[in-house]
């Protein structure tokens, strides 16, 4: 007769991120592409389009950080500096993969590029509507503050892309140095954890489409009237 596995060592299936969260990761992904494609090919039209779709995921994330799912709550993620620099000094070290959610440093870096998101999609919806005359807003901006915003929005891009490019750099190093695949449970939602560990609570579905509706409306009025 086999032994049992102890809690130890057996695994099961965890779903640790909840469907809004993956799919915020996933359309942000294919739409900031889609802007660098857009706004190089001069077919400004639709990176504006894609720019005010940005800024509602953008801002749903950012409700959905307060009252979504647990491993989306800021609350949950974002530790101290203290144990985000202690966490990248452990870099090289391999071991088992057991954290349910973003770790101390890559919470950070979850709130870095969402701070980055916001400031781009918002001054680009400025910038537009300055340059179109389309918002009523804009004609009563100085134009030192219009010239600033509008800088702002040029370099936010680069800062943006240096931004991603260390993301990505640090999925590969996980995989390669630490062993941690941190793609597939973004895909599927569910990584392989020790059977103690507790799975987090999800948020309800309904709410996740009242948010993302409210932020929809919220930017509708922004094109308008920024």
């Amino acid at each position: 007769m086999e032994p049992h596995s102890s809690d130890n060592t057996a695994e099961r299936r965890v779903r640790v991120w909840d469907l809004p969260t993956r799919l915020f990761h996933w359309l942000t992904v294919v739409l900031v592409a889609a802007a660098y494609v857009t706004q190089r090919l001069n077919w400004m039209q639709t990176h504006v389009r894609i720019g005010e779709t940005l800024l509602t995921l953008v801002i749903f994330r950012i409700l959905w950080g307060f009252f979504g799912s647990e491993t989306a709550r800021f609350s949950r993620f974002i530790a101290s500096p203290r144990k985000a620099f202690a966490h990248l000094r452990d870099l090289a070290r391999r071991e088992p993969d057991v954290q349910v959610g973003h770790n101390a440093a890559g919470g950070w870096m979850v709130l870095l590029l969402v701070a980055l998101l916001l400031v781009e999609t918002l001054s680009g919806l400025y910038d537009n509507n300055d340059i179109a005359d389309e918002g009523p807003l804009s004609e009563i901006v100085p134009a030192a503050i219009a010239n600033v915003i509008a800088a702002v929005h040029a370099i936010g891009w680069d800062v943006l892309a240096v931004a991603v490019v260390l993301h990505v750099g640090a999925i590969f190093v996980y995989a390669l140095v630490k062993g941690h695949h941190l793609v597939g449970p973004m895909l599927s939602g569910k990584k392989r954890l020790p059977a103690s560990v507790r799975a987090p609570a999800r948020g309800s579905l309904w709410l996740a489409a009242l948010l993302l509706g409210f932020s929809g409306v919220v930017v509708a009025l922004l094109a308008a009237y920024l």
